[in-house]
């Protein structure tokens, strides 16, 4: 593989961060920390990055989201600059493979395609990525998709994915019966005492369903099980706070009391919170 030269600009920003990370990775004056590590002992570094990017855009601070990109731009060099030490490609090659993959991808922008919409465009997105896929060798409609993404991104990845060779449910009430009928299977596999790995079968079913549903709603399920979570926890809190005695009296309380407690919280939120 030929790899384009690796020196980003002479000047500015870009060029000083690829001269500090093959300063931090040089053999003889480096870092030892950063000379010990590869491509499998960064890998986690760089999903957290990429969820405390998350997390500054859900915490509204431009500040917070300008540092937090900043991490994660700094994981893309250092992968970058371990791939160039092994001769594969260097960040030029990055961006360079990035700026062909998004002027090909967007032909309604940078030559005469014509898309009416956002959906429009989203279909015609999927249809470029599945003639690349195919050029690739690769013409599996489910290939490509990453175990490693979080699950209830990866169902719906899968989901719209095969939602482009048409199966897909064709109305809404169709995904909500789906999710109805999962639900019931999982109703019969603990009344039926079938066994932990069967009710543990049904219930990944019924999660997957979840997503789906999100899916045709036009929502993403990671952010509403998040959001959900966030509720939780808002409102636990509200309890602990409320308790008598404080969060360390909440063990001693009865159904009843910790109930009460729970629709206090809710009752303090603006109206309209939901469940």
């Amino acid at each position: 593989m030929t790899s384009r030269p690796d020196t980003g600009p002479d000047t500015g920003p870009i060029g000083e961060l690829l001269r500090i990370m093959a300063r931090l990775r040089d053999p003889r004056d480096g870092c030892p920390w950063d000379l010990q590590q590869d491509f499998g002992t960064i890998a986690p570094y760089t999903l957290e990055e990429a969820y405390e990017v998350v997390e500054a855009i859900a915490g509204g601070d431009p500040l917070e989201l300008r540092d937090e990109l900043g991490d994660l731009l700094f994981q893309v060099v250092y992968h970058a600059q371990m791939a160039a030490e092994r001769g594969w490609f260097g960040f030029a090659d990055v961006v360079g493979a990035i700026n062909d993959k998004m002027i090909r991808r967007h032909p309604h922008v940078f030559a005469d395609a014509v898309v009416q919409d956002a959906d429009e465009q989203s279909r015609a997105w999927e249809r470029h990525k599945a003639r690349e896929r195919a050029g690739s060798g690769g013409a599996g409609v489910l290939d490509g998709v990453p175990r490693a993404l979080p699950a209830l991104v990866r169902a719906q990845k899968l989901q719209r994915r095969a939602a482009t060779v048409g199966f897909d449910w064709p109305d809404l009430d169709g995904v909500v019966d789906k999710l109805q009928e999962e639900l019931d299977e999982l109703r019969t596999a603990l009344r039926t005492a079938q066994g932990l790995r069967r009710v543990r079968e049904e219930l990944g079913d019924l999660l997957f369903s979840c997503a789906n549903l999100a899916r045709h709603l036009g929502a993403d399920a990671e952010t509403l099980l998040r959001d959900a979570s966030d509720k939780f926890e808002r409102r636990f809190r509200a309890m602990e706070a409320g308790a008598p005695g404080g969060p360390a009296a909440l063990a001693g309380l009865s159904a009843a009391e910790l109930e009460r407690l729970w629709q206090q919280a809710k009752d303090a939120e603006s109206p309209g919170s939901g469940s």
